[in-house]
């Protein structure tokens, strides 16, 4: 029989995640031994026997065989919350072409041990023994222990030594005498920095519409039979949040614990106000700016049970819970989910096959899910529910502004007269008004102002971007060509990219409405730990008239007295080079459109753009997802971009430039020698969006195949041509799955 060899992690919970260790793995144990299996291995010189986790097999070996130790057991019974995070750590290896070190150090990120603050607490052991020892400190003049001792007579409740040593004016020796004399206990309590219970105060549960109660027994019925993930698609402001805490408090009622993903800093605050509310301290939350002592005690907490409820963005899907039952992930679509850094996984994906691991349910929810998970309901791998009426209110109005009637008419502001004219009547009735800026795709992209047009590639039907040196490239295939000086399309000057930024919107409110109070959220003003706190609170606290800011106000906020939203540039996203433009765009407007109107005031949308019949706009604005589904995978379907074809980007960045592309063009001969009848459709290499970034050149090359597990295979090839390679030392070679 063939020798096989197991890669062993050596004791997780104590080592940092650096190397693998191989082992041989006897026949005997080969039924028993997968990924993730705790196994007992001799480790070090001594041969010490210790614990670890296979997370790798192999049948190949450059190591000289004596040199080699064997696997002595496999704990068939010692399944833990670790081996399953180990184990979905090497899935996300595989199948986002990762080191499985690199997926180890995601998953279990940090095996650094911070201090937990912690108090010593004193109480009594034996009463009687207190009483003669007290009676015999009296009589022999025992100064310091009489007064511990008389503070201690009676007290039925342990107190912190801290304070007992400051009311008795004794050190701590003196407490520790009278516990080794078995009169006192010592017990050390970790105070560990939970962050929820200060958050928001209880609240009654809210009863639930009929529409979210039919919502939340349908997803009870299909838990009870197939358990596919759930992707609730509700209209913006139909009250998702209740549902997911419905569910929530199923999954605590039967002794497991849950996780619900926010893709933004932003939405932590209201978020967690709202499960606190409902669970008290049983919920905690993450962020990335929390201190790594505060995230290590949100970890401690959720292995030892003393949360059940853990609130936060991507990173939170790894929390250590040992029984998890329920993963939630709000707003779905969001791009925030998906990491940029080795691994780069997506939190969607990688939460389904956790709650395979953990037999734990996944749903997920947003007014304007990803085509990707859209589809999986339409074939049949999720199940959906959708939620059509707002939660206490009704859809806003909307108007449609056409840019380019403005231009022509003279009005060159970012200001329509529709608009401005609505910003009045809010204003008047002491109501609130949001101003999205949407500045997604301006970087390098360019458009006629007078049509609407933008500059395409032929080839891959995204926009082309503009380089200093006067050149217009596609960053998917390579394509170029020069800067028109006038529209192809229309013959107009007015074309060219946008330049236009929070402040100067800013400028131009203060000018038109001198007595109202604006407050900006960019990344200029949301500094700092507390970042985007302040104003979202002074805003909701109607201490500002107007809200400016880009992305980050149209996702998921609720304030009541806010009546009206403009949409400034609706149009840009759909210019930016990406294939997902038009997807990305119709998620943008119907967002922004969503924040008007959440509460018992109507609610009204101006939406200003250069392409008012796009049909991205045109279903946004009437909130009708269902009409731009239906079009835009058709789109997709000819072009088999996903989810109706699967992609692999290989990014490749290095100082030296030269270097890059003589690697790129490698990879690609490589690509084309792997696959001779042209199966994968391969394009580039060619410029990153941007192409260079901290003076490290980037480039990279699509491949493109309907079957995902066919790129998969295409992808270890790449990465063993590349460990192979010297050449590629100086190059980072990353690989992004969509």
């Amino acid at each position: 029989m063939k020798k096989l060899y197991a890669e062993v992690i050596v004791d997780v919970s104590a080592k940092d995640l650096d190397r693998t260790f191989l082992y041989v793995l006897p026949p005997e144990l080969r039924e028993v031994c997968e990924t993730g299996s705790v196994v007992r291995v001799p480790f070090g010189r001594g041969g010490r026997v210790v614990r670890g986790y296979a997370v790798g097999f192999t049948d190949r070996t450059e190591l000289p065989e004596d040199s080699l130790k064997e696997i002595l057991s496999v704990e068939t019974d010692d399944e833990t919350t670790e081996s399953r995070l180990v184990a979905l750590a090497a899935w996300i290896s595989r199948h986002y072409c990762s080191t499985m070190i690199q997926a180890l150090k995601t998953v279990i990120p940090s095996r650094k041990k911070y201090e937990t603050p912690s108090t010593r607490l004193v109480s009594v052991r034996d009463a009687e023994k207190l009483a003669a020892c007290l009676e015999t400190a009296r009589k022999r003049h025992w100064k310091a222990r009489e007064r511990v001792l008389t503070e201690m007579a009676g007290q039925t409740e342990p107190v912190s030594s801290a304070e007992l040593q400051k009311k008795a004016a004794v050190p701590f020796s003196v407490l520790r005498d009278l516990m080794e004399d078995g009169v006192l206990e010592i017990r050390v309590r970790e105070d560990l920095r939970l962050l929820a219970a200060e958050a928001a105060p209880r609240t009654a549960v809210e009863t639930l519409t009929p529409g979210q109660m039919s919502a939340v027994e349908a997803v009870r019925r299909e838990w009870s039979t197939s358990g596919r993930p759930v992707l609730i698609r509700g209209v913006t402001g139909s009250g998702k949040t209740l549902v997911y805490m419905e569910l929530v408090a199923d999954i605590l009622r039967q002794g497991r614990q849950a996780i619900v993903l926010i893709p933004e800093i932003a939405l932590t605050r209201q978020t967690v106000a709202a499960f606190v509310g409902r669970f008290g301290s049983r919920v905690s939350f993450l962020h990335s700016r929390l201190s790594g002592g505060e995230r290590y005690d949100q970890m401690k907490a959720a292995r030892n049970g003393t949360i059940s409820v853990m609130v936060g963005p991507r990173s939170a899907l790894f929390t250590p819970f040992p029984a998890l039952g329920l993963i939630v992930i709000d707003e779905e679509h969001e791009e925030s989910y998906h990491s940029e850094s080795v691994p780069r996984y997506h939190a969607r994906e990688t939460a389904v096959q956790r709650g395979i691991l953990e037999h734990a349910f996944v749903v997920m929810g947003s007014a304007t899910p990803s085509l990707a998970a859209a589809r999986r309901v339409e074939t049949g791998e999720y199940f959906g529910i959708t939620l059509r009426n707002r939660y206490g209110g009704s859809l806003p109005q909307t108007e449609i502004v056409d840019m380019r009637e403005e231009l022509s008419a003279g009005n060159r502001s970012l200001f329509s007269g529709t608009l401005k004219m609505r910003m009045e009547e809010s204003l008047s009735r002491g109501e609130q008004v949001i101003l999205f800026l949407n500045r997604r795709g301006y970087s390098g992209a360019w458009s006629c102002r007078a049509c609407g047009a933008a500059l395409k590639c032929p080839h891959c039907d995204v926009s082309l971007t503009h380089h200093r040196d006067g050149r217009m490239i596609c960053h998917y295939c390579g394509y170029e060509e020069k800067v028109p000086a006038r529209c192809p399309s229309c013959g107009s000057p007015y074309i060219g990219g946008v330049s236009v930024g929070t402040e100067q919107v800013e400028e131009q409110v203060s000018r038109m409405f001198p007595e109202a109070s604006v407050l900006r959220m960019d990344a200029d003003t949301t500094k700092g730990k507390d970042g985007f706190a302040p104003i979202l609170r002074d805003f909701a606290d109607r201490r500002a008239d107007i809200l400016i800011g880009t992305q980050m106000i149209v996702k998921g906020h609720d304030f009541p007295y806010v009546t009206l939203v403009g949409v400034l540039l609706a149009d840009l996203s759909l210019h930016e080079q990406d294939y997902r433009s038009s997807e990305h765009t119709y998620q943008l407007v119907a967002q922004a459109v969503g924040r008007a109107g959440r509460g018992k005031l109507a609610g009204r949308a101006v939406i200003q753009t250069y392409s008012p019949d796009h049909f991205a706009i045109v279903t946004a604005a009437a909130q009708d997802y269902e009409a731009f589904y239906k079009e835009e995978i058709v789109c997709r379907r000819i072009l088999a971009y996903p989810p109706e074809g699967c992609m692999t980007a290989i990014l490749g960045s290095a100082k030296d430039e030269a270097r890059l592309t003589q690697a790129m063009h490698y990879l690609r001969a490589y690509i084309d020698r792997i696959d001779p009848g042209g199966a994968l459709h391969a394009i580039g290499p060619a410029p990153q969006t941007v192409g260079k970034v901290k003076d490290y050149y980037r480039q990279v090359i699509y491949i493109r195949h309907a079957d995902s597990e066919t790129l998969l295979r295409a992808g270890s090839l790449l990465e063993e041509y590349i460990s192979l390679n010297s050449g590629f030392r100086k190059i980072t070679i990353q690989f992004d799955i969509t």
